[in-house]
């Protein structure tokens, strides 16, 4: 006689001890994380803070859970990366000391190093320890030597610790100094109910938060996490912004097309992410070429056909993308846009609003535009670059963002 395997698991399932079917039902999720980038040279870490060196990078949760595992990246690496400690535990931003009562040991099946190869990214074994919503956690590893080409992500807006010697299993580091980067850390997961999902948000500097105060954790994606808690909504969210970003071509960091597979797909637990890019495609474009019609026509083709790609790619993993129109930069001195320039971005828009290819759609650019001149963005949220919001216009984005696009799955949206 022979039973299928579902109604083998099915009577696991009903055999199960209450605890053991509670785990069953739980799956990973990703609670922090940011896009990798090969550092340049003025953003990579002197190799003397690599060598018999200690890197504490701290960073901030959306999702609680009483059990994580962190995911160490080597992804732009050229040669395999030595892990020769590491450890966790429960910090504040901008401070290099932890809460001791919280440290733990970080293992790599099982031993306390790990050879990550060139190109790929490892987890840490779970750990048990409880992390609220919003919590600090301090990643600290150890090396003892330069890896031959770094992996990383320059916009941390946050500082990260350097110390000498093996100090991961030290609670305070008096002597620690500090550079504004993260470097080999893909991501932070939390053990969660099979309905907690995450959302990820790929896009360029706006996302990244360029312009937010260190250690301030006010990106526009820290505001759309504080406002899902306060609805009562389980969701993580992940910034995988890059400044500089472009879809179409690698600029300071590789572009969204090719990295949508890493940057979203392949995170745990992400049932939405959220597009919001294309300001440097089209500004790149004005900017550096004579942006004749035809390149121009050309260029809006290529981001419709690229914005189109990647709704199927989600699709096709059962997530749900949003798309984000683009915000206003008439007044951006470093693009320095005319006419023409403006009227593809509205033709995008309109685009973006109208196509049918997204699931749903947060208007940002309705969001941050002046209602007298759409062209620019309201004084308030203007950082005063006439590119990048202020901590004002970063709050608008966060609201702009239709929570009830989170709440459904993918299959229920479309």
């Amino acid at each position: 006689m022979s039973r299928s395997i579902s109604t083998v698991l099915a009577a696991l399932l009903l055999n199960a001890s209450p605890a053991m079917a509670a785990q069953n039902l739980q799956h990973w999720v990703a609670t922090w994380g940011a896009a990798q980038q090969l550092p340049e040279p003025a953003n990579e870490l002197p190799a003397e803070h690599w060598r018999d060196a200690s890197l504490r990078q701290v960073v901030r949760l959306s999702l609680g859970g009483s059990r994580l595992r962190v995911r160490i990246s080597n992804a732009y690496g050229s040669a395999p990366l030595v892990v020769e400690g590491a450890s966790i535990a429960l910090a504040q931003p901008g401070k290099a000391d932890i809460d001791a009562t919280t440290l733990r040991p970080l293992t790599f099946d099982g031993r306390g190093t790990v050879m990550i190869p060139a190109g790929a990214e490892y987890y840490s074994d779970a750990v048990d320890m409880t992390v609220k919503p919003a919590a600090d956690l301090a990643v600290s590893l150890y090396f003892k030597g330069e890896p031959a080409r770094q992996t990383g992500h320059p916009g941390s807006r946050a500082a990260s610790f350097l110390a000498k010697g093996n100090r991961v299993m030290d609670a305070a580091w008096a002597d620690a100094g500090s550079i504004a980067h993260w470097y080999m850390l893909a991501d932070v997961e939390v053990r969660a109910p099979a309905t907690t999902g995450a959302l990820v948000v790929v896009g360029d500097s706006i996302t990244d938060g360029y312009g937010v105060a260190p250690d301030s954790n006010t990106r526009w994606t820290d505001a759309l996490s504080a406002r899902l808690r306060q609805s009562g909504a389980a969701i993580g969210v992940v910034n995988a912004g890059i400044g500089g970003g472009r879809m179409l071509r690698d600029g300071l960091g590789t572009s969204l097309a090719a990295r949508f597979d890493r940057d979203v797909l392949s995170r745990a637990g992400v049932t939405h992410a959220l597009v919001l890019i294309g300001v440097n495609d089209l500004g790149s474009q004005h900017r550096n070429t004579p942006d004749l019609p035809a390149d121009r026509q050309q260029l809006l083709a290529d981001l419709q056909t690229a914005h189109r790609q990647l709704a199927e790619r989600a699709h096709a993993h059962g997530i749900c993308l949003i798309g984000a129109t683009i915000t206003p930069y008439k007044a951006s001195g470093y693009y320095h846009p005319e006419a023409e320039n403006e009227a593809d971005r509205q033709a995008l828009n309109d685009w973006i609003r109208h196509s049918g290819v997204f699931d749903a759609v947060a208007d940002t650019d309705a969001a941050l535009r002046d209602p007298a001149q759409p062209q620019l963005m309201a004084k308030d949220y203007d950082s005063g670059d006439g590119l990048h919001p202020s901590a004002a216009g970063y709050r608008a984005i966060a609201n702009a963002v239709p929570l009830a696009a989170l709440r459904s799955s993918c299959r229920e949206a479309r």
